[in-house]
């Protein structure tokens, strides 16, 4: 009997038909699985090439990326640039202004400044025996044409001194920040006790520091100041022209502060007070109204520069008031009496 062949040596490939052979078995006899190969095929090779030979330039590409996109969000998220303002837009708009609001005159502008350095000057004393004989017969008619007037010298006050009547009443400006006041001489001269009233209302006792006859001008210093007192600032009377524009500020007859506007009308001027006793020279004559009580009040320039101390006026009747001609001491002569350089 033929004997059955179970190996075969042959090197032969099974055919398409053929059954496969099985898959090798461990001791327990199962069959192991094996792990199929990846398929690395030539396009995911060259990708992977690409990547591994320029990773530096995908890197810088990355970051230029995110560079732009966070650049662009910022630019996104700033407001718009507003546009240039041309001609047309300023004129149209002071235009508008000038149509809807009403500025302040500069007479007014010029006043606010000076305002919170003036002070009210009184002057108080005995009685005088008579009137004909006082040594300040200009300072006793500033005191007299107050009666009646509403709001004049003349009324009682409760801080007068007792024993004592109020002879002369006037203005004066802050020169130092300190307490420091300049005057007119004929508003003090006479007084035994002198009080000031500043902006704010608070009033103090004031002490005379110095005279000057020559130019009608006092200093005196207030005992007690208010908090943050402003100095006036003082300017050159070698700047004006006749028609400049001034105002003229302080307590008329007792009233105020009062403001009065006009023109310098000339420079250089000479006054011989009433009594013939005294020539002031080197004096601005100004048109804005001043009176009995606007005295030592201050000249202000329209960018509220002190020029000078209101002083006179001139009127040739007996009435005192004020015609149209009044005279202030310029701030150098008034510089002079204070020993201080006003510019």
């Amino acid at each position: 009997m033929r004997r059955q062949v179970l190996y075969s040596g042959s090197k032969r490939t099974p055919g398409a038909g053929s059954t496969p052979s099985r898959l090798p078995t461990d001791a327990s006899g199962a069959e192991s699985a094996r792990a199929p190969r990846p398929d690395r095929s030539p396009r995911f090779r060259s990708i992977g090439t690409l990547g591994t030979r320029h990773a530096g330039l995908l890197r810088f590409l990355a970051g230029a990326a995110c560079a732009a996109l966070i650049g662009g969000t910022y630019l996104w998220s700033q407001p718009p640039r507003p546009r240039a303002l041309g001609q047309k837009d300023i004129d149209a708009a002071v235009l508008h202004t000038l149509e809807n609001k009403t500025l302040p005159s500069r007479a007014a502008k010029a006043a606010d400044i000076v305002l919170p350095s003036l002070v009210r000057v009184r002057g108080f004393g005995k009685p005088p025996p008579s009137k004909g004989k006082s040594k300040a017969k200009s300072g006793r008619r500033d005191h007299e044409s107050g009666k009646g007037t509403p709001g004049g010298s003349q009324s009682k006050s409760k801080d007068q001194p007792k024993g004592m009547e109020e002879l002369s009443v006037g203005s004066g400006v802050v020169i130092v920040d300190n307490g420091v006041i300049l005057t007119n001489l004929h508003v003090v001269a006479s007084a035994e006790r002198v009080t000031v009233t500043f902006h704010d209302g608070s009033e103090s006792d004031a002490d005379l520091v110095s005279v000057h006859p020559e130019n009608d001008l006092a200093v005196i210093k207030a005992q007690k100041i208010p908090d943050d007192l402003p100095a006036a600032t003082l300017g050159s009377a070698d700047r004006l022209k006749p028609g400049d524009e001034v105002v003229a500020v302080g307590f008329p007859f007792g009233m105020g502060p009062s403001v009065s506007s006009g023109v310098v009308s000339g420079l250089n001027r000479e006054f011989r007070s009433p009594e013939g006793d005294r020539l002031l020279t080197q004096l601005i004559q100004f048109d804005a109204a001043a009176n009995p009580g606007s005295s030592g009040g201050p000249l202000v320039t329209m960018q509220g520069d002190v020029v000078g101390i209101v002083t006179a006026i001139l009127n040739p009747t007996e009435s005192r008031t004020f015609i149209g001609i009044g005279f202030a001491v310029t701030i150098a002569a008034a510089a002079n009496a204070v020993g201080i350089h006003p510019f």
